[in-house]
């Protein structure tokens, strides 16, 4: 009995705690449920003051923005009103220029009008003035003619003998002073003269200086030089300088330029590519790099032989290279590079039989055109870049006074200088050394004396320097010192109009008095 009563007991122990638990579980959660509810709440409550604050934010720079744009707006607005009243009145003020220029425009028309009016008139009694002059001056020539008993052409011959005699001295004078005159303009003339000559230069003369031909084994390897839309024949203009000429002209094709350098690296890279087929951009710029390192060597070299076939010491490395450059030059089919060479060697068997320094001379005629080398990249004329160059380098005072002097540009101030002019006129003047004829040659020089002989006053001519220059030679008893002016320019004249040549032909006359006695 007390066994089922402790039993009941537990179980109502059992059920009491069962329900006592649960209900504290419930009043537990119901407590969670109020503290999420009242932290949701909370939440909600700072997420909309947030968004508020967000919201205020957002309206207060969007306001900003609209302000400045406005301001921005408003001053574009200002400027383009500026600008519209500017040039309302630059229109207004060149209405004005306009109509101030009509008016004077019209001004003009009315006064030259009324000057053709009277120019008519003047010039209708200018003819009727004329043709009384003539009316009169025949019947002057009548009775001039029934009082003297002589012709017309005879008594025109008497006056114009008369005239020309007591005009000599004058005519001289005069042609002097305007020679002088001419000297002042002549650069200006000079430079209108060369570019005059530039346009009439022949077009195969320029070609055949300035060209050079690739053959090509057959005749579809043009169009592989050229390549897909042009690009190889594009990369070898723009790497090598040099126009590629692509024509009808049956296998080959022509590189033109006036750098010779330049033609030789592109006709030996032309030519490389041509016997190899592959032609691309990329292997067009191996080997024009490879030709360009190739040429600079040869020229190298041929500047060295060139040093040590002269015997003219050591010489600066950039001046050997500007030598080597010199193979590439011609100057009227004659190689500058051997005309220096030969200039040097003439130079200086000179010096030794009269006792100058050998070695300088020699020296002096190896570098006298070396301004060549880079007349076309340097502006000035050859002779200024070879001072320019000798004088950079530190070459010997006589070096530099005979690249300066061997054209006569300036007096030469040593006896080597003088040695190589004369030196480099022998070079170039002999016979075959440029494109001329030995046929050719004697014709020009024969012509040239002929002409100088046949002048009234002149005892003898010679014609030196390959027939640039002729030396004239007057009677002294038949000719003054005036006339002399007189018959260098008929001289001039002469030659001008009867004899074709490259170049000028210098001429000088000379008239000298000497007395010759005998002691005894």
């Amino acid at each position: 009995m007390q066994i089922g009563l402790a039993i009941a007991l537990i179980v109502l122990a059992l059920v009491l705690g069962f329900v006592g638990g649960y209900l504290i579980r419930v009043k537990s959660h119901e407590k969670t449920i109020a503290k999420s509810k009242q932290d949701s709440e909370k939440i909600l409550a700072d997420a909309e003051a947030e968004a508020e604050k967000k919201k205020k934010e957002s309206i207060f720079e969007a306001k900003q923005e609209i302000a400045a744009l406005k301001q921005e707006a408003d001053k574009d607005i200002r400027e383009r009103k500026n600008a519209v009243v500017e040039l309302e009145s630059k229109l207004n003020q060149r209405e004005d220029t306009l109509d101030r220029r009509a008016v004077n425009l019209d001004r003009r028309e009315e006064m030259l009008n009324s000057k053709e009016i009277k120019i008519d008139e003047k010039k209708a009694e200018l003819e009727q003035q004329n043709n009384r002059v003539e009316a009169v001056l025949r019947q002057q020539e009548q009775k001039l003619v029934e009082i003297a008993g002589l012709t017309r052409d005879e008594a025109k011959k008497i006056i114009m003998d008369t005239v020309k005699e007591s005009m000599k001295v004058e005519i001289a004078t005069y042609i002097k002073e305007e020679e002088e005159k001419a000297r002042l303009e002549v650069k200006t003339k000079a430079k209108n003269v060369l570019a005059l000559a530039i346009q009439k230069y022949a077009g195969e003369t320029a070609g055949e200086a300035t060209v050079s031909t690739v053959s090509l084994p057959v005749e579809e390897m043009k169009g592989r030089i050229i390549g897909r839309e042009g690009r190889n024949i594009r990369t070898i203009e723009s790497l090598t300088g040099v126009d590629l000429i692509i024509d009808d002209t049956p296998e080959a094709v022509v590189l033109s330029g006036f750098d010779p350098v330049r033609r030789e690296i592109a006709k030996r890279s032309l030519e490389i590519l041509v016997s190899d087929g592959r032609i691309h951009p990329a292997r067009i710029e191996e080997v024009v790099e490879r030709c360009r390192g190739e040429v600079e060597m040869v020229i190298r070299e041929m500047g060295e032989e060139a040093v040590f076939k002269a015997g003219v010491g050591k010489i600066h490395p950039d001046l050997v290279r500007l030598i080597g450059r010199l193979n590439f030059r011609t100057s009227y089919g004659q190689n500058v590079l051997k005309h220096s060479i030969e200039t040097a060697m003439i130079a200086g068997k000179l010096a030794s039989e009269i006792g100058e320094n050998e070695v300088i001379a020699r020296r002096a005629g190896l570098l006298h055109d070396i301004g060549k080398a880079v007349d076309h990249e340097i502006e000035g004329s050859h002779v200024e870049i070879g001072v320019e160059l000798a004088s950079k380098y530190r070459e010997p005072k006589e070096v530099i006074d005979a690249i300066a002097s061997h054209h006569e540009d300036v007096a030469p101030k040593s006896i080597i200088a003088v040695l190589v002019a004369a030196a480099d006129a022998l070079s170039s003047a002999r016979p075959g050394a440029r494109s001329d004829s030995l046929e050719n040659y004697t014709k020009r020089l024969e012509n040239l004396e002929a002409i100088s002989n046949s002048i009234k006053g002149v005892s003898s001519s010679f014609a030196i320097q390959a027939g640039r220059e002729v030396r004239v030679i007057v009677n002294p008893s038949e000719v003054d010192d005036l006339s002399t002016i007189s018959i260098a320019r008929q001289i001039k004249e002469e030659i001008e109009n009867k004899l074709s040549y490259p170049g000028t032909i210098k001429v000088t006359v000379i008239r000298e008095t000497r007395a010759v006695d005998v002691a005894k």
